[in-house]
């Protein structure tokens, strides 16, 4: 297997001094699965040109400890395309270094480069482009008896409980000088944390603030609105979507608690911060201003809490969804249904058995694969999952959100890792699943996970009694919007995110 890494990666990697320990962890993983770890010739010109003289001198040494590609792919008429538009000598690099996984000369290419997977996308090749923490979800999910963690749990817990001398607080005391007097003056206060083998991974506060906080030090000033602040927040990158759920953990306390802003400010000179940054500007938080203190300068991001639902991009505006699309109900076994939806386990299910120690677990962003007839949904489209059981067991328990569907999958390869990322089937189980009906291949769903309907959970006896559904649904199935809403009222849902 030939891994193409990109220049910054492997600066970050080679440095005297490391500064990302997630890089740490993808090489450790490429070493145990002994992958070849290349590098594009260019990337060399690259790291040539770095500001840091010692980096050079170091990179000069250390990079014949990578595979360098000996040959460079023909360009076709995409790529010329492509170049077209590059501006600099480093985004022609860029469209160099994923021309190689675009041409099949590389299995997969490694890159925090938001250009270069706009650029994949572009190309019909983002399956084998992977960021680090998704490639680390795919190491996992491929090779279950090498996972480092065995539970990646996120929970409540007190300051006070937390140990501030772990590692992962270092970051935090070198940017802010009264870190240490501030954490321990939080010691009855309740954050949110991962905590693994006695090493925290994510750790996550929010701070509710009224209309009448003073953002004195926040430049544009803030107008008077209700908010959640995002006090602290960082999460390390484990490849089990950790920073989704963490995600999913601040948009659930920002409906609870009724804001109309959500905001964090944030420095922006560490990676770790940038892909902070990145991942809250996917879900729609936009830059505001900057926040000045002794500290230095930090950036400010907001986001609404009910914003106009994007239909075409629902996770810029997750969780709200519009009424105005079609809805579809669907089954979904019990084998996989509370694996997909942790949070909506039945009265007959443990939650302690469903720790988030599977990506998909986590993850926001979900797959559901079928072989329905139905297969003309679309993004903004509303999804209500039916955990099939029969009249009384069989249940109404969770909403989700169309991303888009995928059905002009090549073959088995393909299908692979279309679905890898975010499935509850392993490779075997897609390759079966593939295989089963060659006259009726099945097709992807991506959609969000929204929220999963309280206890008691409205069944299919009372479904039948209301004349709402007679029969447990076998594939997408439209459902008309009286009878959408009437399962909403039955199921006692939280409409607040479903607006008009």
């Amino acid at each position: 297997m030939r891994i193409l890494i990109d220049t910054n990666i492997i600066i970050h990697r080679e440095a005297n001094r490391v500064v990302n320990e997630d890089i740490g962890l993808l090489f450790n993983w490429l070493d145990r699965l002994k992958y070849d770890k290349c590098v594009h010739p260019l990337s060399i010109e690259e790291i040539s040109g770095h500001q840091d003289e010692n980096v050079v001198k170091t990179m000069k040494i250390k990079i014949a400890n990578y595979n360098s590609l000996k040959t460079e792919s023909a360009d076709d008429q995409l790529i010329t395309k492509i170049r077209q538009t590059d501006n600099s000598r480093n985004d022609f690099i860029d469209t160099s270094i994923v021309k190689e996984v675009y041409n099949n000369r590389v299995n997969y290419l490694i890159t925090e480069d938001r250009g270069i997977h706009r650029k994949a996308k572009y190309l019909g090749c983002a399956e084998k482009v992977f960021k680090i923490d998704a490639f680390l979800e795919k190491c996992i999910a491929e090779n279950p008896e090498l996972k480092s963690y065995q539970v990646l749990a996120v929970k409540k817990e007190y300051f006070g409980n937390i140990n501030i001398n772990d590692k992962f607080f270092e970051s935090f005391k070198q940017d802010y000088k009264e870190f240490g007097d501030w954490f321990n003056r939080k010691a009855d206060n309740v954050s949110y944390v991962c905590i693994t083998d006695g090493d925290v991974k994510a750790f996550l506060y929010l701070k509710q603030e009224n209309s009448d906080e003073i953002y004195k030090d926040i430049e544009p000033p803030f107008p008077q609105k209700k908010r959640l602040k995002i006090g602290t927040f960082k999460v390390t990158s484990t490849g089990y979507k950790l920073g989704e759920r963490f995600l999913k953990v601040i948009f659930d306390n920002a409906l609870l608690y009724d804001v109309e802003e959500i905001y964090v400010t944030i420095f922006d000179k560490r990676d770790e911060q940038l892909r902070l940054i990145y991942l809250l500007e996917d879900w729609g938080f936009k830059h505001w201003g900057i926040k000045t203190t002794s500290n230095g300068v930090e950036q400010v991001f907001v986001r609404e809490c009910k914003p106009r639902p994007n239909i075409q991009l629902p996770k810029l505006s997750f969780p709200v969804v519009s009424r105005n699309t079609t809805k579809w109900i669907v089954p979904i076994y019990p084998q996989y249904h509370t694996e997909l939806f942790p949070d909506s386990y039945l009265n007959n299910e443990s939650p302690e058995n469903f720790s988030e120690n599977e990506p998909y677990r986590n993850a926001i962003k979900k797959v559901y694969i079928s072989r329905s007839f139905n297969r003309n949904l679309n993004s903004g489209d509303l999804i209500l999952f039916y955990r099939t059981g029969g009249h009384y067991a069989g249940v109404i328990s969770t909403i989700g959100v169309v991303e888009n569907i995928v059905t002009n999958i090549r073959d088995e390869n393909h299908f692979i890792e279309l679905c890898r990322k975010r499935s509850v089937f392993d490779n075997t189980e897609l390759k079966k699943y593939w295989n089963w009906n060659k006259n009726n291949r099945p097709f992807i769903v991506n959609f969000l996970y929204i929220d999963s309907f309280p206890m008691p959970k409205v069944n299919l006896k009372r479904l039948r009694d209301l004349n709402i559904i007679q029969n447990a649904p076998r594939g997408f199935e439209p459902i008309s919007n009286a009878k959408f809403e009437q399962i909403l009222k039955e199921a006692r849902a939280n409409e607040s995110y479903i607006i008009h």
